[in-house]
């Protein structure tokens, strides 16, 4: 049986983290996107229940299980006052750099495939500092410029900005370490 599932069946056996329909998420491997539908698909005996999230920016949509919605991360757009959190910590918050590249990329790759906000800040910070030192392997280059992109995307989307009115939100804490936003690749 194929289709879709009213919202109380799906609500009933949904995991803890549950979504409404046209709620902007975080899909943190990919963007942020809009749930488009909730339905349920048999396989067998076996049914499952799925978030058809539309991704913004990569004009793509999405099918995500409910049984994999922690493991990748899913999660809903960070508040007001949990951005006050990730701009404060980028202001004033100390971060620790691995000295070896391969433990520290691996670290931070983990780092962003959890989409907690302030750890993709703390991933940012933590490549700008190292850049101080020398510079940046191309896949850390690649690693800060998407951890850059997802704290601009996600801050002017939640907090109705600009592009330019959250970066620069954004440089302005970082000012406060002797930090720069880099220019997006």
């Amino acid at each position: 049986m194929s289709g879709t599932a009213n919202c109380s069946e799906v609500y009933s056996r949904s995991p803890r983290i549950t979504f409404r329909l046209g709620e902007k998420v975080v899909y943190p491997t990919q963007g942020i996107g809009t749930i488009e539908n909730i339905s349920s698909r048999s396989f067998g005996t076996q049914v499952e229940s799925f978030y058809l999230l539309r991704l913004s920016e990569a004009r793509m949509t999405v099918m995500v299980p409910f049984s994999r919605v922690a493991r990748v991360g899913l999660r809903k757009l960070t508040t007001h006052g949990e951005f006050a959190g990730v701009l404060s910590f980028l202001a004033k918050g100390n971060c620790t750099c691995r000295r070896d590249w391969k433990t520290r990329f691996r670290e931070n790759t983990e780092k962003m495939r959890g989409g907690g906000l302030l750890v993709v800040a703390e991933v940012l910070k933590s490549l700008l500092l190292q850049q101080r030192e020398k510079p940046l392997s191309f896949g850390e280059k690649r690693m800060l410029d998407r951890a850059r992109h997802l704290l601009v995307t996600e801050l002017s989307i939640s907090r109705g900005l600009g592009q330019y009115q959250a970066v620069d939100l954004l440089q302005r804490a970082l000012a406060k370490a002797a930090l720069s936003l880099p220019p997006e690749l």
